[in-house]
């Protein structure tokens, strides 16, 4: 497998499709380690760049040839939108990278979004063994709890977020808060995170996965939506006086 050529094929292909943001969330989501640099006078793209970096450092890491080639696959189909799949696969698999036998299709389903990197440590392995039911309620958990240790606060639930993401009360701030635009978005990710606590995650906690099925779409509605709302908590600032 010649990484290098992969790089350079796969970088040039993606440069004007995709975000530095977009590379980075998915390397930082798909790989066990930390980039390195290998400067390259061939390469003035920025983002061609990054994928450069980020699979070389790929080749440097010790791992079985079975898991290089998965992750490398998985990178760069993560990477690329929908129109250049075809291209990437045909890519890889000039390289000798093809998709592995125990791989899904749900798995490149999880990996096509832009799932924040929570969700991606959440709830990954369970939507792509097709547990969608457990993938949004592992994702729902994390979130509250997060926001619980922000907030540092031992409520919980519904009650939680109406408490600590409050515009005039709340220790949780995202603007702040001071004209009515402001209120306004700040309430409005009170009442999403508390609305998704008692439509998502309370049902989820309390009845049978069974009797709840939650499907693929639905699930992945769902993740985007915690996503969006785990970009809010990156961004939220504590107060404690509030």
């Amino acid at each position: 497998m010649n990484l290098r050529l992969i790089a350079t094929t796969v970088g040039d292909l993606v440069k004007y499709d995709t975000s530095v943001n977009q590379i980075e969330r998915m390397a930082r989501a798909i790989f066990p380690f930390e980039k390195q640099t290998f400067p390259t006078e061939g390469i003035s793209s920025t983002r061609a760049a990054l994928v450069y970096d980020w699979l070389m450092t790929l080749g440097k890491h010790p791992m079985q040839a079975d898991e290089r080639r998965r992750l490398v696959f998985q990178f760069c189909r993560a990477i690329a939108p929908a129109s250049l799949h075809e291209r990437v696969e045909q890519a890889l698999a000039a390289a000798d990278v093809a998709l592995p036998p125990m791989q899904t299709e749900g798995g490149l389903e999880f990996s096509r979004r832009d799932f924040h990197s929570a969700v991606h440590k959440h709830a990954k392995s369970l939507f792509v063994q097709g547990n969608y039911f457990h993938a949004v309620f592992e994702a729902c958990k994390a979130y509250n709890k997060d926001v619980r240790n922000l907030a540092q606060s031992t409520r919980d639930g519904q009650e939680l977020m109406m408490a600590v993401w409050d515009g005039r009360t709340g220790v949780l701030k995202i603007t702040p808060c001071q004209s009515e635009t402001d209120l306004n978005l700040q309430d409005g990710i009170k009442f999403l995170s508390a609305g998704m606590m008692r439509a998502v995650r309370n049902p989820t906690a309390h009845e049978p996965a069974i009797d709840w099925p939650i499907s693929k779409e639905d699930a992945l509605d769902l993740l985007s939506f915690i996503s969006f709302l785990y970009r809010q908590l990156d961004k939220a600032v504590y107060f404690s006086g509030g």
